[in-house]
């Protein structure tokens, strides 16, 4: 019988295509891989791989291993869930993978309320979900702007959200009122980077910061945050964020408003597994939690 660490791995080095991703994913050595590897071939008298500079390549053999192990690899997630059901406790660990207000604004301050009920569930937070792979396991639950497309993986829409221009009480004082979006061009508008916006769903004040004045450009919403509470300019966040934080004020809220979407996804084989369904859960009440706000 092989060894499943080893088929395991074999499945990893398939997936992402090469041993070095492979050891990062999994948090083990280059090396290790690729004797593991090297071990399974031996141990099945089989080439499942060609190795060369540009990465990892099935052989004929390879691919028709992979079907077999997937296989396995369900049976062990359907075995990980029956040992987990026979026990009251929920405990292990979950990988979410969320945008990055998502996590910091909604995921992060309401922790507690997940640890209190599963004080054994440990949840790793990728605050990126755009190169996220649910079919290559680089995560169990993501939450993205747009409907995942992929027909295998169960998605479930949390949540509208809106989105509207904020700054803060001192920042409006010191500066021109702002009564029409034409008085804009007199302020800084705090936005995203434009060649490095590769998301539809980032355009959507592409109308209001191409006549504003250059602000401040970052490549994510945590650091415009922050600018725009410093007083730097006018910032575009959720209405969920800038509801929490009494020293910023609404700007043109009958001009300017987007609403956007907040999806939920997850792998079939894993999703319900006892620790993904108590994560999905806890993230479908925070959000009702917060219902007025949204």
């Amino acid at each position: 019988m092989q060894n499943w660490d080893d088929i395991r791995i074999f499945l990893a080095v398939a997936r992402y295509g090469g041993l070095a991703a492979t050891a990062q994913t999994l948090g083990i050595n280059h090396t290790t891989v690729a004797r593991r590897l090297t071990a399974l071939e031996s141990a099945l008298r089989a080439r499942l791989v060609v190795r060369s500079p540009s990465g990892i390549t099935l052989t004929p053999a390879g691919r028709n291993f992979v079907a077999h192990a997937e296989r396995m690899e369900r049976e062990a997630l359907s075995a990980e869930q029956q040992v987990y059901a026979a026990d009251s406790r929920v405990s292990g660990k979950v990988r979410l993978a969320t945008r990055e207000a998502f996590g910091a604004w909604l995921v992060c301050p309401r922790l507690n309320l997940l640890k209190t009920r599963h004080p054994d569930l440990e949840l790793e937070l990728v605050s990126e979900a755009r190169n996220i792979s649910l079919l290559k396991r680089d995560a169990d639950i993501t939450v993205s702007l747009h409907r995942p497309s992929q027909s295998r993986v169960i998605v479930q829409k949390l949540v509208d959200y809106r989105l509207g221009l904020f700054a803060t009480h001192s920042y409006l004082k010191k500066h021109p009122p702002v009564r029409r979006i034409d008085d804009l061009k007199q302020h800084n508008v705090i936005w995203y980077i434009g060649d490095m916006i590769d998301m539809d769903e980032q355009r959507y004040m592409s109308r209001i910061t191409s006549m504003a004045r250059a602000g401040l450009r970052a490549s994510d919403i945590l650091a415009q945050y922050a600018a725009m509470t410093a007083g730097a300019g006018i910032g575009i966040i959720p209405l969920y964020q800038a509801g929490q934080d009494s020293a910023l004020s609404r700007v043109l809220p009958r001009d300017v408003e987007e609403t956007r979407t907040y999806w939920m996804a997850t792998h079939p084989d894993t999703h319900s597994r006892p620790t993904v369904r108590a994560v999905a859960q806890y993230l479908i009440d925070i959000v009702r939690e917060k219902k007025k706000l949204f």
